[in-house]
């Protein structure tokens, strides 16, 4: 199937690439960690065990004495910090609840780190919970290289939450967060976290890993295969003759350049179809086919690569040659070059998560920011970005954001709300999180385009991307693009909406009728101040706009392509509960005033926000 699309601009990847190794600006870097991986995976018993070489560069201006490793798997154990956490929070995961606490011996997770060295010499190491603590024999010094060594164990867990085997779905295994991986130091020093459920931060690098396997199997996920003739299942160029596997397995041998995960998936049963694009990305779908499953995921195999050409006109040009959607998971998660999805889902449904994992390509996979600290930048962005895709591709939608904007007010309306800035493992609640980072993270880019104007928040939204990927950006780097782009002062919407709780709430005070002219007053009730587009509506049809944006914007934004044409520009100071003004038109002439017909700004009471005559 060939779709014409936006022809790649690998160059500018390349760019990233090169630049992004000891990016500094204002004390920034970039750590990178290079890792060659050998796993032998025992199919019958579920365990693997492995090496690993890690080049580990350190582009910082300190000294490490310490360094951490995440050991993911060794989560799903009885009385991990994510069982623990599962059992007691007030609304758990229904994928979790209780499961691991019931795990047996052969059922859990666990990662055995068995020998570790740096640059020859033994260290000492601690395994606590989902993280190793290294002590260094000897530090690694700024701007060097160390070079450590592994063999390591492991234990594919019941599929519980994102990895594990033996899905619902029949499928054997979903292996992600499979490795010891270097855990991110930044400007802000280490980030091992524990693994409790949410999402995760990384190191970028170049992944070598050869995977050796049953041979019946069927592999895919991130990562360029390095010898589709010796392995067959659809990989094979055309026309060329596939080597047979001596004995019982195959080793797959991947490599994935520039990216700070590395996930794969495997089944013997596994279809693999190849979509090739016509600017030279392959899509790649691994799915099990059976009744419930093939018909849609044929028909997905149109909406992929159609969602890649909206996301890289839109966002950023997609920087890798191929991506991969593979059933298997819990749901659906993104990783780099692939996502893992469950199979057994009507079209609209497949489509969606599809769309939502592919659109993680750019805001988790490329920009990747610290999602334990702004989840809401990728989640929200990505759930932004996700409802115009879907509107443009497969079911149009005159107002795409609008489920975001409901789930944001229902969480208003809970009580239950907590500032977008709370770590992401630290939320009272589950569902807090969630529409925290997702309905309101897209609510966020949604409003800024009432904020700034759709046309510089669109044109923002790239500079976002090509100033800042594959560099971990954070808030302040996001809101200093759409500064530049607008010219405007922003950083009290960033305040007030990502770190606080406040709300916004504007009213129609009066009207008052002044001769040949009207005062109109309104009034702030809500605590978060905002600019104001108001909408006057006339007898006769026609309409005109009181534009009041607050003085702290220090500027406005540009007049809206299709917004009525401003009659009063004045600034609004944020102490003033109140605002009135004069136009010069009979109130026997209005028809209606209505603040923000657009729907754009996020007020939590519209009743206030309309009258008419």
């Amino acid at each position: 199937m060939q779709i014409n699309v936006v022809k790649p601009i690998y160059g500018l990847f390349l760019l990233m690439v090169v630049s992004s190794g000891a990016f500094a600006q204002t004390g920034r870097f970039q750590q990178a960690a290079n890792y060659q991986m050998d796993v032998d995976m025992d199919v019958n018993t579920n365990q693997y065990k492995g090496t690993q070489l890690l080049i580990y560069t350190n582009n910082s201006p300190d000294t490490l004495h310490r360094v951490f490793y995440h050991l993911y798997y060794n989560a799903f154990q009885p009385g991990s910090m994510m069982d623990e956490r599962s059992r007691n929070i007030a609304d758990p995961d229904r994928r979790v609840g209780d499961r691991i606490s019931k795990l047996k011996p052969d059922e859990i997770g666990y990662l055995r780190v068995n020998s570790l060295t740096m640059n020859g010499k033994a260290v000492t190491y601690n395994e606590v919970g989902t993280i190793l603590e290294v002590d260094l024999a000897e530090p690694i010094l700024p701007n060097s290289d160390a070079k450590f060594e592994m063999k390591f164990i492991g234990q594919v867990p019941l599929q519980i939450r994102r990895s594990g085997r033996d899905s619902e779905e029949g499928v054997r295994f979903s292996m992600s967060q499979w490795y010891p991986k270097m855990s991110e130091y930044d400007e802000q020093g280490w980030h091992a976290n524990p693994y409790i459920g949410r999402e995760f931060y990384g190191v970028w690098g170049d992944f070598d890993v050869k995977i050796t396997i049953d041979k019946t199997y069927v592999l895919g996920g991130t990562g360029y295969l390095q010898n589709p003739n010796e392995i067959g299942h659809g990989y094979e160029d055309e026309g060329a003759k596939v080597t047979q596997a001596k004995g019982d397995k195959l080793t797959w041998h991947f490599k994935a350049p520039k990216v700070h995960d590395f996930m794969w998936a495997a089944d013997p049963k596994y279809r693999h179809d190849k979509v090739e694009m016509a600017n030279g990305i392959t899509v790649h779908h691994l799915y099990i086919p059976t009744n419930d499953v093939t018909a849609n995921w044929e028909k997905l195999k149109e909406y992929t690569p159609k969602a890649i050409e909206y996301m890289s006109e839109h966002f950023g040009q997609y920087p890798y040659k191929q991506f991969s959607v593979i059933q298997g998971g819990d749901g659906g998660m993104e990783y780099p070059m692939s996502t893992l999805v469950t199979g057994g889902r009507n079209l609209n449904s497949l489509v969606g998560v599809m769309v939502h994992e592919l659109a993680h390509s750019w805001f988790q996979g490329v920009l990747a920011t610290n999602e334990a600290l702004y989840p809401w930048m990728d989640e929200g962005f990505t759930s932004y970005a996700t409802s115009l895709a879907m509107s443009a591709i497969f079911k149009p939608s005159e107002d795409p954001h609008k489920g975001s904007y409901l789930g944001y007010y229902r969480l208003v309306s809970s009580g239950k709300e907590e500032a977008m800035s709370t770590h992401a493992d630290h939320y009272n609640t589950n569902a807090a999180y969630s529409t925290a980072s997702y309905a309101k993270g897209a609510v966020f880019l949604a409003q800024l385009g009432y904020i700034i104007g759709e046309e510089a928040r669109d044109k923002g939204m790239l500079n976002y991307f090509n100033t800042w990927g594959f560099k971990h950006p954070n808030a302040n780097d996001f809101i200093r693009v759409m500064e530049k782009e607008s010219g405007l002062e922003l950083d009290w919407y960033k305040e007030y909406f990502v770190y606080t709780t406040k709300t916004i709430d504007y009213g129609i005070k009066k009207v008052t009728p002044q001769g040949d002219q009207t005062d109109i007053t309104l009034e702030r009730i809500g605590l978060m101040p905002m600019p104001i587009d108001l909408v006057i509506t006339y007898t006769d049809g026609t309409s005109e706009m009181v534009y009041l944006p607050l003085e702290i914007m220090r500027g406005q934004k540009s007049p809206e392509s299709g917004a009525a044409s401003r009659i009063i520009t004045e600034n609004w100071p944020w102490t003033n509960l109140t605002k009135t003004i004069r136009i010069n038109k009979k109130s026997e002439t209005i028809k209606s005033i209505e603040i923000d017909p657009s729907k754009r700004l996020a007020d939590i009471n519209e009743e206030n926000n309309k009258v008419e005559y």
